[in-house]
């Protein structure tokens, strides 16, 4: 998967303004749910998914299934390059996720977040 992610793919991959706000906070959480994200961009569910595949389908994301509920991480294969563009524009641009940060971090505590996705 490294050798497919040049730098085009990936920036075409975060050429959207949802697409990179999602992958920050992924970024940032480490590992969200659906429902998190759509609760965290405040847009729809169907709107969410569209974005999160594309990133998945771009080599960016994985997810795994559990329950009703589909997780998204970092891909575990992402080249180091990758991670420091996404750590570098997540240090710098606190300020740019602040409503979206307020708004996840309104669910609380994984646990209870975890009972009111989906």
């Amino acid at each position: 998967m490294a050798d497919q992610l040049t730098p085009t793919t990936v920036f075409k991959c975060l050429a959207d303004e949802t697409r990179v706000r999602l992958m920050l906070l992924i970024t940032r959480e480490e590992e969200l749910c659906v429902c998190e994200l759509t609760c965290a961009l405040d847009e729809s569910q169907p709107k969410i998914s569209r974005h999160l595949a594309q990133l998945r389908t771009g080599g960016l994301l994985q997810d795994r299934r559990r329950g009703q509920w589909v997780y998204y991480r970092l891909h575990p294969d992402l080249p180091g390059w990758v991670h420091s563009v996404l750590s570098t524009a997540l240090d710098g641009n606190q300020h740019w996720l602040n409503a979206d940060t307020r708004r996840l971090d309104a669910m609380g505590d994984r646990p209870e977040r975890a009972a009111a996705c989906c």
